[in-house]
């Protein structure tokens, strides 16, 4: 007799402490789905770095800015042609003057020859039209001056009168000036004269691809000409 109540006993303590378990697990289910989920913190928009070298494209004035990549000898003097559509349509198109528009012209890769001025042409026309790979069918020989702003309409200069600006490859600079300078030669020294006699409102950039990289952060829009 008392086995068997024994047995019921241990029985009953069982299902009691079987009954306490279920019922903590609901009270702890019930606690947990009643605290709120936490919040995930807030995406932090990405802000590009700041560099000094790069501040002009900020203190360029203009309600619209935008950048025209070149990469060729052909493509410069296409790209000076929509520089010039860009100014003449947002005139007709939108009232807007010269000065509300904050236009840059990069020149980079070949097109990076058309950067210096007449002097440099002068002295070193023969290399610069070879190492861009631009000829002029209609001349028998190299130009000695910058075909892009000389004549009646220097182009260059008529564009920068208008308020562009040109963001011009450092690094084709130097390789102009390693050519140049031949092996002999002093590239430094050449690449330092070059810098120093650009078109006006010229910047020597450490390469192409970073002002057009540079530009866009600074909320240029890009227009690839060639």
């Amino acid at each position: 007799m008392t086995t068997k109540l024994d047995r019921r006993a241990w029985m009953s303590g069982v299902g009691a402490a079987a009954a306490g378990v279920a019922l903590g697990a609901t009270a702890v289910n019930a606690a947990t789905a009643a605290a709120p989920p936490q919040a995930a913190p807030p995406a932090i928009p990405f802000q590009p770095a700041r560099h000094p070298q790069d501040a002009w494209f900020d203190s360029l004035p203009g309600k619209h800015r935008v950048i025209l990549d070149t990469t060729t000898a052909r493509g410069a003097g296409e790209g000076l042609q929509y520089s010039g559509n860009v100014y003449n349509a947002s005139r007709t198109g939108y009232q807007l003057e010269n000065g509300d528009m904050a236009l840059v012209l990069c020149l980079r890769h070949f097109a990076s020859i058309f950067a210096f001025n007449n002097a440099m042409w002068a002295k070193y026309g023969t290399q610069l039209a070879a190492a861009g790979e631009y000829a002029d069918p209609k001349a028998t020989a190299p130009p000695k001056t910058n075909p892009h702003n000389s004549g009646e309409r220097p182009a260059l200069d008529n564009l920068a009168k208008r308020g562009a600006h040109f963001a011009v490859c450092g690094l084709a600079t130097r390789y102009f000036a390693g050519l140049i300078a031949g092996q002999s030669g002093d590239a430094d020294a050449v690449f330092k004269e070059l810098s120093a006699n650009t078109i006006p409102n010229a910047h020597i950039m450490s390469a192409g691809v970073i002002a057009i990289a540079r530009a866009q952060e600074y909320g240029y829009s890009l227009i690839h000409v060639g």
